[in-house]
């Protein structure tokens, strides 16, 4: 009865380790990310669009990507190709 519970623990350990902990940092990088979005980064999101963030407000993102100007959420920005270099953007 003790070694199954032995097992148990270490099976749980391991499910943590190999996991949860990576998805959760993940997660938190992807926050960091969210929380650094500013106008003149350029974006990917999630479902591919590229384009070049024209403003930022709490839950979304303008995005301008060719002729188009997108508002998405900012959740779906999955990554940040280039960020802006100029301070005093819009």
């Amino acid at each position: 009865m003790i070694q199954m519970l032995g097992m148990i623990a270490i099976m749980g350990f391991m499910f943590y380790f190999a996991l949860w902990r990576p998805q959760q940092k993940k997660a938190k990088e992807h926050e960091a990310l969210v929380k650094a979005l500013k106008a003149g980064d350029k974006v990917v999101t999630s479902s591919g669009i590229c384009g070049v963030i024209v403003s930022v407000k709490d839950k979304t993102a303008s995005l301008r990507s060719a002729d188009s100007k997108l508002e998405v959420l900012k959740s779906a920005i999955a990554q940040v190709i280039e960020r802006s270099t100029s301070n005093d953007q819009n």
